[in-house]
């Protein structure tokens, strides 16, 4: 028989990341202003309106680089 404990662990880790980062995006929902930073370019025009999150993208690059960085350092 194959050993599928590899494989299971890897499913299970993926699971708990999937729920931590979801957990983590309803707790940013929840705080005013992350989404509407300065820098974040909003364009409106008639009834069309775009939206793209610059600052906030960076901000948030930022913070998970720093955090997988102290998470996975040897």
């Amino acid at each position: 028989m194959n050993d599928f404990s590899g494989i299971g662990r890897v499913l299970i880790s993926l699971g708990v990341f999937i729920i931590l980062m979801g957990l983590f995006l309803l707790a940013i929902g929840k705080v005013s202003g992350i989404g509407r930073l300065p820098g974040d370019i909003i364009f409106r025009k008639g009834n069309f309106t775009f939206y793209f999150p610059l600052a906030t993208s960076i901000l948030l690059s930022l913070l998970l680089t720093l955090l997988l960085n102290l998470v996975f350092r040897r």
